[in-house]
């Protein structure tokens, strides 16, 4: 199998086990958790450029204000989502969050049109329509927005939107987000610390060294992502994609025994509906784009 499909399927599937990760944490507040995810993701990256002797972009990206300005807006969108995340798991929110990332293709397409002025295609439209029917479901049966998801959807789809007019490379530029809130999230865990609040260190060794690896279980699923886009069509990340909520999904339900009662399975069928249309219409626009080449160009 192609290294950069096992790289995609790696990072999803990391990223769709994070909840037994996070709830190994419980005892932790989530703002804690999210500093000691910035603050030893930093540590690691810093130790590969290092290794690698990879330090020359730095320069110039902290001298163009608006590099600065893109990757401090990046980290914030990101630290909002990270931070909500966490808070979701560990509230046992599982499902719901999982729903968020279910979602999110469906957002980067909207975004895509709003501010990239990409094309609609009919079965997109479709797509689209559908998935704001189960959302509008959703909120009619339980009398209230599925916030978390619609929260997890919207911060993620606009820091991709982000990331994809940024110009530094994968590494570079989640290692420059990583600075951007260093300090913040420093003096927030120095200041737990001195008021004796603090988990690291005070709430056994498990936990310390739980919060210290924070750092390589952030950024791993990170590179092995950055190295399969570049390898990989979007089509078929476009699939692989998938496995991350479906796993978030049946550790909410299966394992961690959330409640999903038949009315709330209407409503994420409706959902899963729009993203079958959704991932059906792309592969269809794929083959036909690559069968009029094939016309145009026989040979």
């Amino acid at each position: 199998m192609n290294k950069g499909i096992l790289a995609g399927i790696g990072a999803y599937t990391l990223w769709g086990l994070f909840p037994i990760y996070w709830k190994l944490l419980e005892g932790v507040p989530a703002g804690e958790i999210l500093a000691h995810r910035m603050v030893w993701s930093l540590a690691f990256v810093a130790i590969l450029l290092t290794l690698q002797k990879d330090w020359g972009w730095l320069g110039g990206a902290i001298r163009t204000r608006k590099t600065l300005l893109v990757y401090t807006l990046a980290a914030i969108l990101l630290s909002f989502n990270w931070f909500t995340y966490i808070w979701a798991v560990n509230a046992g929110y599982v499902v719901e969050a999982s729903l968020g990332y279910f979602i999110n293709p469906l957002i980067n397409f909207l975004l895509g049109v709003i501010f990239l002025r990409e094309k609609l295609r009919g079965g997109q439209v479709a797509a689209v329509v559908l998935a704001g029917l189960g959302v509008v479901y959703l909120t009619i049966n339980y009398g209230s927005l599925p916030w978390i998801s619609l929260v997890l959807a919207l911060t993620f789809g606009t820091y991709g939107l982000i990331k994809k007019t940024a110009r530094l490379e994968s590494m570079h530029g989640f290692s420059l987000e990583t600075m951007v809130l260093f300090l913040p999230a420093l003096g927030y865990l120095l200041l737990r610390q001195s008021a004796g609040e603090g988990a690291f260190l005070n709430q056994g060794t498990a936990t310390t060294l739980l919060l210290i690896l924070a750092g390589p279980v952030t950024s791993i699923p990170l590179l092995l992502f950055g190295f399969s886009a570049r390898r990989v069509p979007l089509s078929m990340l476009g699939f692989i994609q998938y496995i991350a909520p479906t796993l978030q999904f049946l550790l909410g339900v299966f394992v961690y025994q959330e409640p999903f009662p038949p009315a709330r399975l209407v409503g994420f069928s409706i959902i899963w509906a729009a993203l079958l249309v959704y991932t059906l219409e792309g592969v269809f626009h794929s083959r036909r784009q690559k069968s009029s080449r094939a016309l145009i160009d026989p040979l």
